[in-house]
């Protein structure tokens, strides 16, 4: 690799024959290595319109020769500081032309504003550090593009070996420097050649905001700092389906390494999409064998699969879930702790198939990605069927994010079971003449029955709570039966009255 274009190195250039006056202690750390830009020789008394930021600039010090001896001295501190304000890293005087040797103004003030100072003796020729300086860039222009080329040549070998996604990330991680690490759909990481270069609670706030920046659907690269560590993060995929973050604990990169990663996103992507083709087609067979395991009979998907989660088992369903993403959190699950799980789509959504004793990972998963999830009692394959209609029926009694237990729905009122939205529709129907009734003349119909109904149809306590004469509720009773056509009478109708004001219940 070729010697940065820095001050330092011009400085080490012996046919130049350059000698550094400041004192390197008494400099600012890393002044004589910052990237150098140009270098600009002039002889104004105030360059600094001229100049660009992090060059050198080069003078013969006839600037100074106007001012009196008295004023020589603040001239010279003026004509420093413009410099330092305006970034110029570093001052050569040429020696021997005008002056024989360098100010004494001229060093004391270049020490007080941090400017390394260096003396260029009368034999060599401003244009000789200029071109030389000129030939540096062009080196390590030249010795950047070699590292690219080489680099996307040994990513492109590794993407040919066996896990060739892994392989990636490592050269990769290798050919920059730095840590790496891809991380799926999920906010996983799936690999890292360093993965304990990166204590566990970092890695796991990493992965929150690389689910964050895959849940917005960002495809840009952006920089974030976590605990005063820096990461790079590059989507993979296209747009509307990304399927991983590249991470890289770097600042920035320059045009060459932005080159090295875009080849490795694409590769990437290629090889991830590759993969989603594979998981497409498993995903299909998974969705048929959902359908042989719901004829209660799993010797069809054992046969297939070569294994199940062991029984006794719970069966789920998420209707909102993310399908990838859960292949991938159930995928990292077998290879970190050894859970088997079974999962396959269908109209109903995704259906999980775990032991019993995992449970409780679907409490995880739920708050995980922020889902609906109904669960079932555990039983065998044999009651595969009935566990994921009992899931469904789980799955439709939560309304919020969360895992929903068959055993806890089943332990709550029939009706609230039963009122589906085709329900809801039929009961407004029958109490649409009672509505439209107490709404025209306020007579409170539909209050009083709910009254009624609540104190087991006695006139006498249910009168009392609604502040009225008994005689009076019985006439607001036979006016309702009026209106629905139900003889409140009997027990069946009363019951169907009942299931009618829970399912329109506002």
């Amino acid at each position: 690799m070729a010697d940065q274009p820095t001050l330092q190195a011009l400085l080490r250039r012996r046919d130049l024959d350059l000698r550094l006056v400041s004192h390197p202690a008494a400099l600012p750390v890393g002044a004589l290595e910052r990237p150098l830009r140009w270098v600009h020789s002039s002889d104004l008394a105030d360059p600094t319109p001229f100049l660009s930021d992090d060059l050198a600039l080069l003078t013969t010090g006839t600037q100074f020769d106007a001012a009196s001896e008295r004023d020589s001295a603040s001239d010279i501190g003026a004509y420093v500081a413009r410099l330092a304000d305006r970034g110029v890293l570093g001052l050569g005087f040429g020696t021997e032309v005008h002056r024989s040797g360098i100010p004494e103004a001229l060093v004391d003030a270049c020490a007080l504003h941090g400017i390394p100072l260096f003396e260029v003796p009368y034999r060599t020729p401003f244009i000789a550090i200029a071109r030389a300086h000129s030939e540096a860039i062009a080196a390590q222009a030249y010795a950047r593009r070699s590292w690219a080329l080489d680099a996307q040549r040994g990513l492109a070998l590794a993407a040919l070996r066996p896990r060739g996604l892994d392989a990636i990330i490592t050269e990769l991680s290798r050919r920059l420097g730095v840590w790496a690490g891809m991380f799926d759909a999920a906010g996983a990481l799936l690999h890292s050649p360093a993965r304990d270069a990166v204590d566990r609670e970092l890695l796991d706030a990493l992965g929150e905001r690389v689910a964050e920046v895959l849940a917005r659907g960002l495809e840009a690269g952006q920089s974030l700092t976590i605990d005063g560590r820096t990461f790079l993060l590059s989507t993979v995929g296209r747009g509307g389906h990304l399927r991983g973050v590249i991470a890289l604990e770097i600042d920035t990169l320059d045009a060459e390494a932005r080159a090295v990663v875009t080849s490795v996103i694409a590769m990437s992507g290629l090889a991830l999409e590759q993969s989603e083709q594979l998981a497409r087609s498993r995903r299909r067979l998974h969705s048929q064998l959902l359908r042989s395991l719901l004829t209660d009979d799993p010797s069809i998907a054992r046969r297939v699969l070569g294994a199940l989660p062991v029984a006794p088992i719970v069966v789920a369903v998420s209707g909102d879930a993310p399908a990838t993403a859960l292949v991938d959190w159930w995928e990292r699950q077998r290879t970190e702790h050894g859970v088997a799980s079974f999962l396959a789509e269908s109209d109903d959504g995704v259906t999980m198939c775990v032991a019993a004793d995992d449970d409780a990972l679907l409490d995880e998963l739920a708050a995980r990605f922020g889902i609906r999830i109904g669960v079932s009692e555990p039983d065998s394959y044999a009651a595969f069927s009935r566990s994921h209609a009992q899931a469904l029926t789980a799955l439709r009694q939560r309304s919020t994010p969360g895992a929903a237990r068959f055993a806890d729905a089943a332990g709550s009122s029939i009706l609230s079971a039963l009122a589906t939205d085709e329900a809801r529709l039929v009961a407004e129907s029958r109490l649409a003449p009672l509505r439209a009734h107490d709404a025209g003349t306020g007579s409170g119909l539909e209050q009083s029955l709910r009254v009624w109904l609540e104190n087991d149809a006695r006139a006498e306590q249910a009168a009392t709570a609604l502040g009225v004469h008994r005689h009076t509720l019985r006439s607001r009773i036979a006016q309702a039966g009026t209106l629905l056509d139900i003889d409140l009478s009997s027990f069946p109708a009363r019951a169907e009255l009942w299931a009618l004001l829970e399912t329109a219940r506002d």
